[in-house]
């Protein structure tokens, strides 16, 4: 799963990685995060940009999985930049325990990530839009780029 960071205010570009989220941004996450729980999925691992709004973002989907907030993991590149190649690398490294991961971030690099994994993927990232990549593998170690399949793409609106 890859998700946009829910609305954020929009001031304070001048320390833009402290930026906090709106009150609708935390509505959206909410809305967004019953919903996968309501459709049965869950969040065996969360990752997520360091910067204020997106790891809020996946604080609020932790505590609505009841994951471990502590337990989330930190990727200084998800707001710093990464390539796609970086990311499939982060991917690969992944347990084989793990089924579904949640990978919280920025556009435009979360838009660039998810359209360099689907093999088709023609639509916008707005706030807390959150992609669900399905990847036909035995391993982590097999994901490459290209070689996965948009198995859906919820945003706030849809819910509306």
């Amino acid at each position: 799963m890859i998700v946009r960071h829910a609305k954020a205010v929009p001031y304070g570009y001048d320390d833009d990685f402290n930026r906090k989220l709106r009150d609708r941004g935390k509505n959206d996450a909410n809305q967004i995060s019953l919903k996968l729980i309501g459709d049965g999925i869950k969040a065996d691992l969360i990752i997520s940009s360091p910067a204020k709004r997106a790891l809020k973002t996946a604080e609020i989907y932790a505590e609505n999985f009841r994951y471990s907030i502590h337990s989330i993991q930190i990727e200084e590149d998800l707001y710093e930049g990464m390539t796609t190649q970086e990311f499939v690398d982060l991917l690969r490294e992944i347990s084989e325990e793990v089924q579904t991961v949640f990978v919280f971030g920025h556009n435009p690099l979360v838009y660039h990530l998810t359209n360099n994994l689907v093999k088709l993927f023609n639509s916008d990232m707005p706030t807390c839009s959150t992609v669900a990549v399905d990847f036909d593998v035995e391993s982590w170690k097999e994901v490459s780029a290209r070689g996965g399949d948009l198995a859906f793409h919820l945003t706030p609106r849809m819910l509306k």
